[in-house]
């Protein structure tokens, strides 16, 4: 598809050009953030990532298809600037899920370098379905297989106060944000994608055929900017929010006819929050983050989707020994690309 094309240089682009291992280096204000490259963190936690559909009708309802993901465990750890991650979903988590579904590939790496917000997105789901709470006509909720949905996108940002603010204390807790700061930021995002089902995705029991489709196609490119925060208080406990708001130029074709298509620009908003206590013992936080991607509408067509990742962590940090310490240099994978 031409949207990838346009993506894989972009993505490439902003790691090689844009992240500090390249670039030159940043100094961050000591009484503000502590740097902690000695401790280990090994962190257990809880997430769960989605990427939901939101189709309102001519009619005035609102129907929203949630994706076959889960509710996952996982086990972590960094060190060293590199951090790794493992999760899959757990049974006794997930109820409702449908076992025998295909499986799906959710890749989101939210990326916070000392001064910079990146985020990019590869998401291929496969089977959706409408909670029975979206339904006007049925109380059982509506299965999907057949429906698959493509994302993929990359969202970057430039803190203006990037030295006294560290998000990385607050995603990561690598860093100890010591006392609260505050920075305006500005940016750029890119994303495309596409949804088909076999046939129309709304239920025929919904009589909603003018707003019915089944397939569509998008594309959106544009600046945006915002504000992030983190409040410090009790001794060691963060609050950090940001918000960030867009205006793409935009294209979206739905059931893959030129005859309806549109380009157009649309707002989308990003929301990020954090909370939890951090010290250089250990670490119990949770955090959420939020993409709104809006489709152009036509006629009767008007879908949005919503992209989102929570997690709570539990975190223990100590210094590992020597021994250790010499042989993970060896295997780091980072002094590929970095000498210190």
């Amino acid at each position: 598809m031409a949207f990838r094309r346009i993506f894989l240089p972009l993505i490439v682009f902003s790691i090689l050009v844009f992240d500090p291992i390249y670039g030159q280096k940043f100094e961050l204000d000591s009484n503000y953030v502590e740097e902690t490259p000695e401790l280990f963190s090994l962190r257990f936690y809880f997430s769960k990532k989605y990427t939901d559909l939101i189709q309102k009708t001519a009619d005035g309802n609102t129907y929203r298809f949630q994706p076959n993901s889960g509710n996952n465990l996982g086990i972590g750890f960094t060190y060293q600037k590199l951090t790794l991650n493992l999760a899959m979903p757990v049974g006794f988590l997930n109820p409702d899920r449908q076992q025998d579904w295909p499986l799906y590939l959710d890749l989101q790496a939210h990326l916070y370098p000392k001064n910079m917000i990146i985020d990019v997105f590869g998401q291929f789901y496969n089977g959706y379905s409408i909670p029975s709470d979206f339904l006007s006509n049925s109380d059982s909720p509506y299965l999907r297989e057949d429906i698959k949905l493509r994302k993929l996108g990359l969202n970057f940002n430039y803190l203006f106060n990037g030295e006294q603010l560290s998000l990385m204390a607050a995603f990561n807790q690598s860093f100890i944000q010591k006392r609260s700061a505050f920075s305006p930021f500005v940016g750029f995002e890119v994303y495309g994608g596409s949804i088909k089902g076999d046939s129309l995705l709304l239920p025929a029991f919904e009589n909603q055929r003018e707003s019915n489709f089944s397939s569509n196609r998008s594309f959106q490119v544009g600046p945006n900017a915002g504000f992030a925060g983190t409040v410090v208080f009790g001794g060691g406990f963060f609050l950090t929010g940001v918000f960030s708001g867009n205006l793409s130029l935009a294209y979206t074709q739905w059931n893959e006819s030129s005859d309806l298509d549109q380009w157009g620009i649309v707002p989308t908003y990003f929301l990020r929050g954090f909370f939890g206590y951090n010290s250089r013992k250990f670490s119990i936080n949770a955090n959420y983050v939020l993409k709104n991607n809006q489709m152009v509408r036509l006629d009767n067509f008007d879908l949005s989707k919503e992209t989102g990742n929570y997690r709570i962590n539990f975190i223990y940090k100590f210094q590992p020994g020597e021994g250790f310490k010499r042989g993970f240099s060896k295997i780091n994978p980072l002094r590929l690309i970095k000498k210190d």
